[in-house]
């Protein structure tokens, strides 16, 4: 059976919670201790920009995007999440997500994406990179995480940026 990419739906909800909670839980992903409920995760998250990985009936990964800013000027910039569940890592699904939602913000006009990502999280900063991102800052001892082999350290955050060759080049 092949995975399919498609829309996030609210009925996707608890599956998209239940992998952003393993990532929580890894204390390497997120300063977040827990996930939100549907209706505050809904309000903070670009409609339009909300993509599930499925193999079947279960969604295996999801990928969303976050306004930087209610100004005009910032339109075109979007904050990027992106999870994997933990037994789907490694087999390319996080790169063909990505490409899906970069495609997606491109042909809707956004120019920026932007992301924080633990310096220790290799993983994912080493997808980004594959996929045109670019280190432009460390935010050093800029919060404490809550759980895993990090909990109660200071941590610095690595903020990475993807500009679009083909949006916002006018």
């Amino acid at each position: 059976m092949e995975h399919l990419i498609n829309i996030m739906k609210p009925e996707d909800w608890e599956q998209v919670r239940s992998i952003y909670l393993e990532g929580i839980i890894t204390g390497n992903s997120t300063f977040e201790a827990d996930a939100l409920d549907w209706d505050k995760w809904n309000c903070a998250h670009l409609r339009e920009h909300r993509l599930v990985v499925r193999y079947g009936d279960s969604v295996i990964a999801w990928a969303a995007l976050s306004p930087v800013s209610t100004r005009c000027i910032y339109s075109g910039v979007a904050e990027l999440s992106i999870y994997v569940a933990a037994k789907h890592r490694g087999k390319g699904i996080g790169s063909t997500l990505l490409k899906a939602i970069i495609s997606s913000t491109e042909e809707a006009g956004l120019w920026t994406l932007q992301g924080g990502i633990f310096p220790e999280n290799t993983q994912s900063l080493s997808l980004l990179k594959k996929h045109g991102f670019k280190e432009v800052g460390r935010r050093e001892r800029i919060g404490k995480t809550t759980y895993g082999d990090f909990a109660g350290n200071w941590r610095d955050v690595i903020l990475v940026e993807r500009r679009s060759a083909v949006a916002g080049i006018e």
